[in-house]
């Protein structure tokens, strides 16, 4: 029969749920490195033999690993374990970017309206920090090393934006579909940087969401994401038209003129 007595969790159990609620509230991110074991012990305020069990416990589950000489990290597998049939699939069905950016934008909309509502002075600064580095580097050259930087830089300012709704989903399926169209931000960067108008308007909606977040107008911030994934997608369209009249011009097909 039960002994009506409750189960005492052992403090190595707590101090694990507080790691993974840091994973799963952001604050740790795919990648990062733990403090090390003695500022973390104090910060927590418990003994590092407990800490030490409680890391073990996470790396048992995957959620942490160690590298040697390198410290404890949080694990990036999860992410690949999404990623990678995702990524298999764009490679043979490129008409399916057009369904990841519908979603995208369901995803990104909300996000923006959250943060307006939600994002901490903590929060705005992060945005604002991201957002200056987009600007800094979308003012640069066209070499591969900058446009790779100018990629992640527009990643991580929607990503900031996600993780300051302040809702846990929106930051993780964030990130996973930011790795998964990482190509396809790639490639209508570069067609955009060949083409000084749309180049402007890019930077002009990038500054239209930072101003709707940041003046705390939740109708403003949606209405500039949507604005920027029509955008996205028409120059999708574009460019993939483009590519076919190429490869029909190479193949010496008549090449269809639109009015």
């Amino acid at each position: 029969m039960p002994s009506g007595k409750l189960a005492v969790q052992r403090l190595s159990d707590t101090i694990a749920h507080e790691l993974e609620r840091r994973i799963l509230d952001g604050a740790l991110k795919p990648g990062d490195r733990l403090q090390p074991e003695r500022e973390l012990a104090v910060e927590l305020g418990v003994s590092r033999p407990s800490l030490r069990e409680a890391i073990q416990k996470l790396v048992s589950k995957g959620l942490l690993h160690s590298r040697q000489g390198g410290g404890t990290h949080v694990t990036d597998r999860l992410d690949a374990g999404f990623i990678d049939p995702w990524q298999d699939m764009l490679r043979q069905h490129p008409n399916i970017q057009a369904d990841l950016l519908e979603f995208r934008g369901m995803l990104e909309c909300e996000a923006a309206s959250l943060a307006a509502r939600r994002a901490t002075d903590a929060d705005l600064q992060r945005i604002g920090e991201a957002y200056a580095r987009v600007e800094a580097l979308f003012a640069e050259g066209t070499s591969p090393e900058v446009l790779e930087q100018q990629v992640k830089a527009d990643l991580a300012f929607h990503q900031s934006i996600a993780e300051a709704a302040h809702n846990v989903m929106f930051g993780h399926l964030t990130a996973s579909l930011f790795r998964v169209i990482n190509d396809h931000i790639d490639r209508n960067l570069r067609h955009l940087r060949g083409q000084a108008s749309n180049w402007l308007d890019l930077q002009g909606q990038h500054q239209a969401i930072w101003d709707g977040i940041r003046h705390r107008d939740p109708a403003a911030a949606r209405a500039a994401v949507r604005r920027h994934i029509d955008f996205v997608h028409e120059s999708m369209e574009a460019r993939a038209q483009h590519e076919a009249r190429e490869r029909r011009a190479k193949r010496g097909r008549p090449v269809d003129v639109e009015p």
